[in-house]
């Protein structure tokens, strides 16, 4: 059997959102996988900060801020910030608009204050207080900090959320020749979130830079994710696989399906698929 490579996403497919446990039984898969020969990689928006108390279960290597920094081992492989002008440029745009911003940098990530408060506001409103619930949590567990501690290191990818398109609309006409605007639509809580990703990379051109490093062709290539941003990498992958609590629109563009996180669907699909 020939040596395969296997990129992993993070939040909704090696674990539950915003969370740093994956179950036991992906660590199992994991970890024999690699025994037999195959490598295993991260492939996750989540910056290096984010995605780094992962790799104490033995990843080969991570692609991060949704392919704009990548290590193998101890090597960087790519790492490409957005310019001071960008990210400068981007910033200010959303917050004119009244766009709330995470800005991701290798360090970890700053958020506008004004989010909390307003989900604060809204708690009461149907599921606004889950959201606040979840927002708080993962600040605490994945570094993420107030901007106000902002100091302007160099910004891989911006997060952000707000109440209708219409708020984007002069953001994504005045940065699109730079940008990817990522939006998830209103299946977050009825609000709008995506990312801002640079178009010099994406998680699809991360997997074709890992697999050229390692000298292993694009079809043996694996890769299993769950929302939209996952796109580019499971279509460039020889095999790509979406998680039953995947996006319903990734679904469909996908080689296969495997049983949702909190179903021990890595294990099923390194099974179905003989990586261990």
């Amino acid at each position: 059997m020939s040596r395969k490579v296997i990129f992993l996403d993070i939040d909704g497919t090696l674990t539950e959102p915003g969370s740093n446990e994956p179950p036991q039984s992906a660590l199992w898969a994991i970890e024999k996988a690699r025994e037999a020969g195959n490598y295993v990689f991260l492939c996750t928006g989540r910056n290096y900060r984010m995605l780094s108390p992962l790799l104490k279960y033995g990843f080969d290597g991570a692609i991060g801020s949704a392919g704009g920094y990548i290590v193998c081992g101890d090597q960087v492989l790519y790492d490409c910030p957005m310019t001071r002008s960008q990210s400068k440029k981007a910033m200010n745009l959303l917050a004119e608009h009244g766009v709330y911003r995470t800005v991701e940098c290798l360090d970890g990530s700053y958020t506008d204050e004004g989010l909390k408060e307003f989900l604060r506001e809204h708690a009461a409103e149907g599921s606004n207080s889950e959201l606040l619930r979840w927002r708080e949590q993962i600040e605490s567990s994945l570094h993420i900090l107030p901007m106000r501690d902002y100091r302007e290191q160099p910004v891989y990818k911006i997060v952000f959320m707000c109440q209708s398109m219409e708020a984007l609309k002069d953001p994504q006409k005045r940065l699109e020749e730079d940008f990817v605007f990522c939006i998830q639509g209103k299946d977050w809580y009825g609000f709008i979130n995506g990312e801002i990703i640079n178009r010099q990379f994406n998680k699809g051109k991360a997997v074709e830079k890992v697999c050229e490093y390692l000298q292993i062709p694009i079809a043996d290539s694996i890769a299993i994710g769950d929302s939209m941003n996952d796109k580019e990498m499971l279509e460039t992958a020889g095999v790509g696989i979406c998680m039953a609590n995947g996006n319903e629109q990734l679904k469909t563009l996908v080689d296969d399906l495997c049983p949702a996180v909190q179903e021990d669907g890595i294990r099923a699909a390194f099974v179905k698929y003989h990586l261990v």
